[in-house]
């Protein structure tokens, strides 16, 4: 099991969080982008969630993690994409596919905890003791099944050989010369639309796409007004090509188009026209379009003849070119079905976007919305978006993918922040260990554990191996050592579970929870119209079972949950009402199982994963779109997580939504089960990762609600001795000293523990994995 501290979603979502994607007026408007695997993690620490919302928000290094929707795992190498990553910066290796670091190159420092001989079985067994890792570390993902060398895996070992690593060498920053070092199969634009050259009518936006994007769709209720350029024909390879560009002003009602430029293929430009609003313009940008009130003084074209221009002179089949479209057709306020957006087309990783700018110099050599140009040149922006789709066309995305652009544009951001690029380490090959990466920026990697397993990497020359007699040593040395090095894997041993005790335990777990999430709703008559009741309790989201209990005096109805949110919602809203003339209770079994049931619920609402999310049941399948096209009502939304039935493939009707804050989550809570929205919900329980892990239990460790499993002896024993050296209190105490480490560690360091598990059978020792970054200084 592993543990992080930003954040990661799961099932089908959106991402909702806003960025600025260029230079000048028109692109510096900020824009929704949705990323189907992606979502932003929120800042590591918050103090104080209400005073959060009304300052502005500082830009501290922070992670964000994506999980794709069906396996809500990371495997050993994804996580040593990570490290290598934190290791080099992005400026020399690509960004990992499954996360992101905003706001720092890399990491200060990395510190790597191993709880070797604890799983997620451990965390969740004793999740009350583990008090510091479920506060503070934001995201719990499940790691496979562990290798025969797990340490290997993470660092990128398994085919390496001791001996001398490589020594550092001078080299250059990415370029587009440095193919031999560049992972094709990982890059966005051959993910996107593979290899091989494509056709024109693969490069057009799809509908999805557009309505991801944001662009204005027939239909859409924010685009009533607005003109369709009536171009319906079938569109071939052999379509013609035209580039639109527009600027815009400032007015009292916000921008409005002040001049459109059309580029047909050749480069002629055949529309050119200033645009003059209707509504007063409080700001010309006069430093970006050159265009003064003077001038505008003897413009006395409209909107609508522009609108009549540009549908005159576009042919049924006509594709329109831009970068950044949405924001040129809904200036313009006209609706088109063929479109390519370059800013779409050359793809980048984790939803974001290339400048038009940097493009034309990357691909065209050419270079345009020069600094000391007095007026911007919304022809040169229409013709560039045209030659780059054109050069897509020809060349396809391998050609594309061999330039190396997401290497360039991250070397360039450096550059423009006024960081100093990290030219002096050579490009690593994709098969490069953790070590040699640590040994190219001149380095060693300090190793702290158990004199019996500190054997793998003390061979090795640029590592630092500390053996240790006891964890207790451990913690000592890694007190001592840890600020003295970039990199530090500490591991601590503990005796792992037997097979027999870690089968009961398992069956115990999976017992726990399932009459966690059952509700006994009565009593009632036996002619009670029992109708109504059970449509309250479906309301609450997804029931696995639902029974009549006829062994007592008056029958109830026993109600097992898909999920522990509908269970407690259940409880909190039932409980205590009138049904059909009938006082109602609802409650959950009591066995020895739920006891301190009241206490845990607390605590899985306090927990890091789940304090900024909601849990809501009612809702459609329309739910995501009609989100999206409000989410302006729901400031600071991360991600909308929207289960899917395993089988049948069907969106489940109950969702996650994540929020930056808590205080973003209760507004929206307040919103969607007002009297507009009509939802049940509460705040959410329990992260995607553990309904994974509970649904990996094997068939035979079902056991009925209710129940009673007696603990073998060995652990009554244990209980009542309460011995140091007992999982329960271990779970406690190295929690405790770990999260002393944590506290000591240097602003900007990635901190990472990993519980991974024993080599035993699957799903029983399932290792789980955490992580967080401190923020710097």
């Amino acid at each position: 099991m592993r543990l992080w501290r930003p954040r990661a979603e799961t099932d089908p979502f959106m991402e909702t969080e806003k960025e600025k994607t260029g230079e000048h007026p028109r692109k510096d408007r900020k824009r929704r982008q949705v990323s189907n695997q992606l979502v932003r993690a929120t800042e590591p620490r918050r103090a104080c969630w209400a005073l959060k919302d009304l300052r502005p928000e500082a830009k501290k290094a922070r992670l964000s993690a994506i999980l794709f929707a069906c396996n809500c795992q990371v495997t050993p190498g994804q996580l040593c994409e990570l490290l290598k990553y934190a290791v080099l910066g992005r400026s020399i290796v690509p960004r990992p596919s499954w996360c992101q670091i905003f706001h720092q190159n890399h990491p200060n420092n990395v510190v790597v905890f191993i709880l070797q001989g604890m799983s997620q079985l451990h965390f969740y067994k004793f999740y009350l003791e583990f008090e510091f890792l479920r506060k503070i570390f934001r995201h719990k993902f499940c790691l496979p099944p562990q290798s025969s060398n797990f340490l290997a895996d993470i660092i990128g070992l398994q085919k390496k050989t001791t001996g001398d690593l490589p020594k550092t060498s001078k080299g250059s920053l990415p370029s587009s010369s440095s193919k031999a070092n560049i992972n094709l199969h990982n890059d966005s634009i051959i993910q996107k639309h593979g290899s091989k050259k494509v056709g024109l009518s693969c490069c057009l936006l799809t509908m999805e796409e557009m309505k991801t994007f944001h662009f204005p769709l027939q239909g859409s209720p924010d685009c009533e007004n607005f003109i369709p350029t009536k171009c319906n024909g079938s569109i071939t390879d052999n379509s013609p090509l035209f580039g639109l560009a527009c600027e815009m002003c400032l007015t009292s009602k916000g921008r409005e188009l002040t001049r459109i430029s059309l580029v047909a293929e050749g480069g002629c430009c055949i529309m050119d026209e200033l645009v003059k609003p209707d509504i007063r313009i409080v700001d010309y940008h006069t430093s970006f379009s050159g265009i003064t009130k003077t001038i505008f003084n003897s413009v006395a074209t409209k909107l609508k003849d522009v609108q009549r221009q540009l549908s005159a002179l576009l042919p049924p089949d006509a594709v329109l070119v831009g970068h950044s479209l949405d924001l040129d057709l809904r200036a313009l306020k006209m609706i088109h079905p063929y479109l390519i957006d370059t800013s779409l087309l050359y793809v980048r990783e984790q939803g974001r976007r290339f400048k038009l700018k940097f493009l034309a110099k990357a691909i065209l050599g050419k270079d345009i919305q020069h600094p000391n140009t007095l007026q911007h040149d919304a022809t040169e922006d229409a013709r560039t978006a045209l030659e780059l789709a054109q050069y897509f066309l020809k060349y396809g995305p391998k050609k594309i993918a061999e330039l190396n652009l997401e290497s360039l544009g991250s070397h360039q951001e450096l550059q423009a922040a006024g960081q100093k690029p990290r030219n002096t380490t050579e490009i690593p090959h994709p098969n490069t260990s953790v070590l040699e990466c640590v040994n190219l920026v001149g380095q060693k990697l300090l190793f702290v554990a158990l004199e019996k397993g500190a054997t793998e990497l003390s061979s090795y020359g640029n590592c630092e191996t500390i053996k240790c007699l006891s964890n207790k040593e451990v913690f000592e040395q890694a007190r001592v050592e840890i600020p003295l090095f970039p990199f530090s894997i500490v591991q601590f041993s503990f005796d792992p579970f037997t097979p027999v005790f870690t089968e009961e335990m398992s069956k115990r777990m999976k017992t726990k929870w399932r009459e966690m999430s059952t509700v006994y709703a009565g009593p009632v008559s036996r002619t009670y119209n029992f109708r109504p009741l059970k449509r309250l309790l479906k309301s609450f989201g997804p029931i696995q079972s639902m029974s009549f209990v006829l062994e007592t005096y008056q029958p109830h109805l026993c109600v097992q949950y898909e999920v522990l949110e509908a269970a407690q919602l259940a409880i909190e809203s039932l409980n205590g009402i009138v049904v059909e003339g009938i006082c109602i209770k609802v409650q959950r079994p009591v066995t020895e199982l739920t006891l301190d049931c009241d206490i845990l619920m607390k605590e899985l609402e306090r927990d890091s994963e789940n304090r900024d999310t909601i849990y809501l049941s009612g809702v459609s399948e329309s739910f995501k779109d009609h989100i999206f096209h409000v989410s302006s009502h729901f400031p600071g939304l991360e991600a909308v997580i929207l289960p899917k039935d395993l089988e049948s493939g069907k969106q489940k009707k109950f969702c996650f939504m994540k929020f930056k804050t808590f205080a973003s989550a209760q507004r929206a809570l307040n919103i969607l089960t007002g009297k507009d929205w009509k939802l049940k919900g509460r705040g959410a329980l329990t992260p995607r990762h553990l309904h994974k892990w509970l649904r990996g239990f094997s068939p035979e460790s079902r056991w009925p609600p209710g129940l009673r499993v007696m603990p073998p002896p060995s652990e009554q024993q244990a209980l009542q001795t309460l011995k140091t050296d007992h999982p329960k209190v271990a779970a406690w105490y190295w929690g405790q000293k770990i999260g002393k480490l944590y506290q000591n560690m240097n602003p900007g360091t990635l901190c990472l523990i990993l519980l991974p598990g024993c080599k035993r059978k699957a799903g029983l020792h399932s290792p789980l994995r955490s992580f967080n970054m401190l923020p710097p200084a």
